[in-house]
């Protein structure tokens, strides 16, 4: 691969970050540049393991992988987006916005929008690419964009009030929705 076919890869690959981001950005009070930067980091560092862990699998036991890592991705970005949902619906949601999101609940997120990232590591196994080369510019194109989507949704957070959160959790399903589409496109 052409380091300009790698630095595609790796912006196509942060584009579900990207969107997921600016949901989590609209659901908190005024996240500040720190708050964005943290959450970027950890979406960068899993979305740069991911392909290295795929392309690992992939030369090893590809069909497996690749027959349900869009099932995967679907059922964990579908749960947290309910759960979003299901908040908003709540009593919670009409409490003031939280200024940070938890490690945990970043790194779910960050892992359930990186599985494409797997499923493209499994692939990369089978051509002439520098793994660690394609891993780290996928890991950085995802931090930042994660870095700048949390900022958008600084932006456009106020303006959507109290459903953030909602429409949040919808972005994160559609995500999953999107995934599991586009696989299901590719066989038939």
């Amino acid at each position: 691969m052409t380091l300009v076919s790698i630095i595609l890869l790796a912006f196509a690959m942060a584009t579900d970050a990207f969107a997921a981001a600016i949901g989590k950005g609209a659901a908190l009070y005024r996240p500040r540049l720190t708050e964005a930067i943290k959450t970027g980091l950890i979406f960068g560092v899993i979305e740069a393991i991911t392909p290295a862990v795929g392309w690992a699998l992939g030369r090893a036991a590809s069909s497996y992988i690749t027959a349900w890592d869009h099932w995967i991705a679907f059922g964990l970005l579908t749960v947290l987006g309910l759960r979003m949902i299901l908040k908003f619906s709540s009593d919670q949601a009409h409490e003031d916005k939280p200024q940070s999101h938890s490690f945990w609940n970043l790194a779910v997120t960050g892992f359930a929008t990186s599985i494409d990232a797997m499923a493209v590591g499994v692939g990369l196994a089978f051509v002439n690419v520098n793994i660690m080369l394609a891993a780290g510019a996928i890991g950085l194109a995802t931090t930042l964009m994660v870095t700048l989507g949390v900022m958008i949704g600084r932006l456009v957070g106020p303006a959507l009030g109290r459903w953030s959160e909602a429409i949040g959790g919808v972005i994160l399903i559609g995500i999953g929705v999107i995934i599991v589409v586009e696989h299901l496109q590719l066989l038939g």
